[in-house]
């Protein structure tokens, strides 16, 4: 399962990351509003979702402490995290920039 979060990291040039666990509040309250984002406003980001019950390993792999964790790769390089606690709107600002950089220039 590892090698499968690797090779999605690693597979086109904007990949977004969701890391959550089965019982996490946080994680399944901001899952839909996440998606929502990234449906409505960058759709040309791949999205990934891992559970970190089923890949354990992923935890050492990308430095992750707390649930929820958002990831946001450009080649396969981590440019924006955000965790636990996620301002959505800030959140988005950010995206935008990088997004607007890299696919209106």
């Amino acid at each position: 399962m590892l090698e499968e979060v690797e090779e999605f990291i690693g597979a086109s040039d904007f990949n977004f990351l969701y890391i959550s666990r089965t019982n996490c509040s946080v994680c399944h309250a901001l899952l839909p509003q996440i998606k929502d984002l990234f449906e409505t406003n960058f759709p040309l980001v791949n999205l990934g979702y891992v559970n970190t019950e089923r890949v354990e390993e992923i935890a050492g792999q990308l430095s992750v402490f707390t649930v929820p964790v958002l990831i946001l790769f450009l080649d396969g390089k981590e440019l924006i995290r955000e965790a636990r606690f996620v301002h959505v709107e800030k959140f988005k600002e950010n995206i935008s920039k990088v997004y607007r950089m890299i696919h209106e220039s």
